[in-house]
């Protein structure tokens, strides 16, 4: 598992931008198409009282206006990422995945 900022550079990397945002800022910053992702609750595993292995936790937001972005499937590419779901809002289209990283 890697650290917060590799995972960033490797959404720029796919999104081949650097519109990838740790948390929402506000609308009025962001530029699309962009991603914007959170930690999440991490996976823990126990043993004998001590955690052992500790997994990150991320909820990734993919927004664009084209209702099939080529990052969408970069993205589901990657080890231990999975759909969560799509919406449009806004005029824009919102694809939502979770990976631990």
């Amino acid at each position: 598992m890697g650290t917060r900022l590799e995972l960033q550079s490797k959404l720029e990397e796919l999104l081949e931008s650097s519109e990838v945002y740790y948390n929402r800022p506000d609308k009025r910053l962001m530029k699309y198409p962009a991603i914007v992702y959170s930690k999440g609750v991490p996976k823990v595993k126990r043993a004998s009282n001590e955690v052992y292995k500790l997994d990150n936790r991320y909820n990734i937001t993919v927004i664009h206006n084209r209702p099939d972005h080529p990052v969408i499937d970069k993205i589901l590419r990657l080890p231990l990422c999975s759909p969560d779901r799509t919406y449009k809002a806004d005029n824009l289209y919102h694809n939502t995945f979770t990976l631990y990283f």
